[in-house]
């Protein structure tokens, strides 16, 4: 039995002129009292899909696919019988208070006008009910006579409450409800809207791109880009592990959802897709051939989760899982790596952190399958890692060490360091090489002329080995970087500076990061995902804000109660 209050089945909208559908074969289920939410970037097609719904569109745009509420098809009626519905059904709150109240009438008069036309209500009558949504909402009845002008941003969203709420709809869409208010107003408005939601029992749309509003709001959430639903699932599960690229993307963007993080947008910009393309295809870190010639429908790929994805969503670049390693033998043995299982999908920052002598580095080399392991399997990309297998062709795995001043042969030239791993795989003409070499000295920041490029190493200081060597593990265009202990041996600036050239390059290039440290702070500013290890073992792991911000371990609430606490365990 179908209980949807509100049905949107493939819905495709286009307006006049655009050579591009706003809003692309959408489908959206609205159930009695239950609350949703719509995210993406501006441009997503949200507030589209919102006034399309209600027929707002109509005069600007060609509309098509199914519109019910409760099992009545809105899309196609005539605009007097669409009126029936609106505002006394379905209603919305928009999301600029000043570009939609008159400037030059009263707001309670606005709000009066909008009971007497949908409900038919006296004048008297309306004005009454005016006086109460207004002080529903938590705004005084004296406020009635006022324009929007004299209104703050948080009481004309309020006012705007009130006018969709005049007429007891059934559905209630939310149009990005606390856009440009300051926090408190923020919290007012959801607050607001949750209380009278709670008293009323209307189902609401939440269209929003502020990512707290959808989490403290909503039950469920539908992501969008370039008019395309690309991820669908519970609120709290798909925030905190997205499963599609965007959707990652846009939660790192989000300063309020990482706090401790720089902010890094998703690199590109939006490009129409073709009708047999992934619409997110330009931008995605994980695209390979297929995705531009096939678009992927919405399926489910776990319990209540969805995603437009040819490859099921992010997928797990490398994995390494029951890995042992011992040193030595008899009672000089030492257990450097101890049933160690890890994985890093792909374009996201990975921090296996740990004091000094707890394996990270040996479990590194192996997953680089640079040393080998007594058991347990490592897989990139689901092949087998052994020996130079992934490490010695572009698009596999580069490691740069710890030490820059041993990273690199301080009797080569820089030129020929840079370009030494495509020299060797003979990839393209000498010149073409020497252009990829110039290219990557440039993206680490350093000169790229004849001159620096005829240096040898040893005349590098530290922080500039150290970037030659990055430039060296890019011009192999690796899906996965594992950077050990980079910026152990560089000043506090010259670090810093390195830090984020390196996170600057990996979310422009996309590619995923092992960063191996035993500096917490820096691992709590990159990742996204943090492994803790000691005496050999992995013994805790989880997004960078779970472990770092509520450890389970006592060992690793030590690493964050800072190094004399570690020293003293």
């Amino acid at each position: 039995m179908n209980d949807a209050v509100l049905e949107i089945r493939k819905m495709t909208v286009r307006y006049s002129g655009s050579a591009a559908d706003a809003v692309r074969g959408v489908d959206l289920t609205l159930r009695p009292g239950e609350c949703a939410g719509v995210i993406g970037e501006s441009g997503s097609g949200k507030s589209s899909l919102a006034l399309a719904s209600l027929g707002l569109l109509r005069k600007r745009a060609d509309v098509e696919g199914s519109v019910l509420f409760k099992g009545v098809e809105l899309n196609g009626l005539s605009e007097s019988a669409m009126e029936r519905y609106r505002w006394s059904r379905i209603a919305i709150v928009f999301q600029n208070g000043l570009d939609v109240l008159n400037p030059v009438i009263a707001v309670g008069e606005q709000i009066a006008e909008c009971i007497r036309r949908h409900s038919g209500e006296g004048k008297a009558a309306a004005a009454e009910k005016t006086r109460r949504l207004l002080e529903m909402v938590g705004l005084r009845a004296s406020w009635s006579d006022a324009y929007p002008h004299q209104l703050s941003g948080g009481m004309r969203q309020k006012a705007l409450v009130a006018m969709a709420l005049s007429c007891d709809p059934e559905v209630l869409l939310v149009d990005e409800p606390t856009m440009a208010l300051d926090a408190v107003s923020k919290r007012e408005i959801v607050e607001l809207l949750l209380r009278l939601r709670a008293e009323r029992g209307f189902a609401m749309l939440v269209i929003s791109h502020e990512l707290p509003v959808v989490s403290a709001m909503t039950s469920r959430v539908m992501v969008m880009y370039s008019g395309s639903v690309l991820e669908e699932g519970p609120t709290e599960a798909l925030l905190k592990d997205p499963l599609h690229p965007y959707t990652r993307g846009l939660i790192s963007s989000s300063p309020s959802v990482n706090p401790y993080r720089d902010m890094w947008g998703i690199p590109g910009e939006v490009v129409v897709a073709g009708e047999k393309q992934c619409p997110f295809f330009n931008r995605c870190t994980q695209r390979v051939d297929g995705c531009a010639g096939e678009l992927p429908a919405l399926k489910t790929v776990r319990d209540g989760r969805r995603v437009a994805c040819i490859r099921d969503g992010i997928v797990t670049l490398l994995g390494g899982s029951g890995i042992d390693k011992t040193y030595g033998a008899g009672e000089r043995s030492v257990a450097a790596c101890v049933d160690c299982s890890l994985e890093v999908r792909a374009g996201e920052v990975c921090a296996l952190i740990g004091e000094s002598g707890s394996g990270k580095t040996t479990l590194a080399e192996i997953l680089s399958g640079i040393a080998r392991p007594d058991s347990g399997e490592v897989l990139f990309e689901g092949r087998p890692v052994r020996g130079n297998s992934e490490t010695s062709k572009t698009g596999g795995i580069q490691i740069v060490f710890q030490d820059p001043l041993s990273a690199t042969n301080e009797h080569l030239t820089i030129e020929e360091t840079v370009r030494e791993p495509l020299d060797i795989l003979r990839e393209g003409t000498k010149t073409e090489r020497l252009r990829v070499a110039r290219e990557a000295l440039k993206n680490v920041q350093l000169p790229s002329d004849e001159d620096f490029l005829k240096r040898r190493c040893f005349m590098l200081s530290g922080g500039q080995r150290q970037r030659v060597a990055v430039a060296r593990a890019l011009v192999m265009r690796p899906k996965l970087l594992i950077a050990d202990e980079i910026s152990a041996m560089l000043d506090p600036s010259t670090a810093a500076n390195m830090l984020r050239l390196l996170k600057g390059l990996q979310n422009s290039q996309g590619f995923a990061m092992l960063f191996v440290t035993h500096d917490l702070a820096l691992a709590q500013k990159i990742a996204d995902r943090v492994y803790v290890m000691r005496r050999g073992r992995i013994i805790e792991h989880g997004t960078t804000e779970d472990v770092l911000g509520a450890p389970k371990e006592e060992y690793t609430k030590l690493l964050m109660s800072g190094p004399c606490a570690v020293r003293s365990a």
